[in-house]
């Protein structure tokens, strides 16, 4: 049964995003892709909607659009301890994008939507010899979708100061497999979680000017309960245990997806600005991951309420980024960051392998013509090796992680 609440526990895990450490990760802008993930100072486009909604009114053109897409390619190892024994992921391509569009009906005021896929995840545990995996009770497989619509309002003050707020709206889908310990004549067990939900939060940030070529920004995006109501528990197990599992169940989840603190700076600097650097800290409130409750329409194995720690606790995130424009054509930009692991030793496990990462990044935007720009990325995401153990289910190992993501996007203004 304990193997069995750790499924849910994991539903609420993987809805933080797609990989990182605490699988928390932000594809919102291929421009600040390029730049370590930076932008809570920064307002070059629309994609100030989601970076800080403080800044989008200081956007100079009256219309901005923004697009783009990543492709997420991971690899993933799991060492077995004390056993010469491996597994791997197979992950599936994830392809997580967004959308900005922003408005400047006055000077000052400026109002839009941003559109993004900041949840989403694909994978599979393979055993390296073809068998059934180890960890096949914990996780085989997980299909994990989620889209936030965020519509924006935002307004300065003398080009000092920007103030602007959005209401987020979330919605998710969730499709996983996984073994039960129970033996028929076809093998374990299984069970199969399909559900969906939506729910509101917002956004709301503050932008400064102190002085001629420098920014600070602050943003706060706030913690969305993603509850799930009568999410589709599907069991198949052998006859003689069959009215303890029923065949077709429902549970209530919920599924808290963390808030976050960041505060960016930034300067501009040279002839006709062409240099740029920038420092973010995001403060992520993790620690919303103490336990998770759920409850079952009719009894699981005589229980219909399990409660299972999850005991995450908060991180800071450090970013930095440069941007040098070539000429009026090009521009190039660098980064990278630090994303230390909200996850304990003795919660370690195959559903959020999830380690202390650091990400490089490097991009460009090239422009053909006044007010389109054409942008690329690229992110590499290294994992660092960890060792520990998931106490409830005593599944001990060691993890390495790894990604490579590319993307390219498409900016216009007029």
């Amino acid at each position: 049964m304990r193997r069995f609440t750790t499924l849910l526990l994991f539903l609420c895990l993987a809805a933080t995003t797609s990989f990182g450490g605490g699988y928390q990760v932000g594809l919102h802008s291929v421009r600040n892709t390029g730049m370590g993930l930076i932008g809570t100072s920064l307002s070059n486009d629309a994609s100030s909607l989601f970076y800080n909604p403080g800044g989008a009114a200081f956007v100079s053109d009256k219309w901005s659009f923004s697009a783009g897409v990543s492709l997420i390619f991971a690899r993933g190892t799991y060492q077995a301890k004390d056993v010469n024994y491996q597994a791997t992921i197979k992950h599936e391509l994830n392809t997580p994008f967004y959308f900005y569009a922003a408005f400047k009906p006055t000077k000052n005021l400026s109002i839009g939507l941003a559109v993004n896929t900041p949840y989403g995840n694909r994978l599979a545990w393979n055993d390296t010899e073809g068998d059934d995996w180890k960890g096949r009770y914990l996780i085989k497989d997980i299909s994990f979708k989620a889209i936030t619509y965020q519509p924006t309002i935002s307004y300065k003050f003398k080009n000092v100061v920007g103030i602007g707020v959005g209401l987020v709206y979330s919605t998710g889908t969730v499709d996983m497999n996984k073994s039960i310990p129970i033996q028929g004549a076809t093998g374990d067990g299984t069970m199969n979680v399909k559900g969906s939900t939506s729910n509101f939060g917002f956004n709301a940030g503050i932008m400064v000017h102190p002085d001629k070529g420098w920014s600070i920004g602050l943003d706060y995006r706030s913690k969305i309960e993603m509850n799930v109501k009568g999410a589709d528990a599907t069991f198949a197990v052998p006859q003689s245990v069959s009215d303890k599992f029923p065949a077709t169940n429902k549970a209530d989840v919920m599924l808290p997806l963390p808030a976050n603190l960041d505060l960016g700076v930034s300067y501009e600097f040279g002839k006709s600005n062409q240099w740029m650097i920038g420092l973010n800290l995001c403060y992520v409130f993790w620690s919303t991951y103490d336990s998770l409750a759920f409850d079952f329409q009719e009894p699981v194995n005589g229980a219909t309420h399990i409660a299972t720690p999850a005991l995450y606790t908060d991180q800071l995130i450090v970013r930095v980024g440069a941007q040098y424009k070539v000429s009026k054509a090009i521009t190039l930009r660098a980064g990278g960051y630090y994303d230390p692991s909200p996850v304990k030793n003795d919660y370690l496990n195959p559903q959020t392998p999830s380690l202390t990462e650091i990400g490089v990044t490097c991009g460009l935007s090239v422009t053909p013509f006044k007010g389109f720009s054409i942008d690329a990325a690229f992110l590499y995401l290294m994992g660092a090796k960890r060792d520990g153990t998931y106490s409830p289910d005593n599944f001990a190992g060691t993890y390495r992680t790894g990604f490579s993501i590319p993307g390219i996007g498409l900016s216009y203004s007029f």
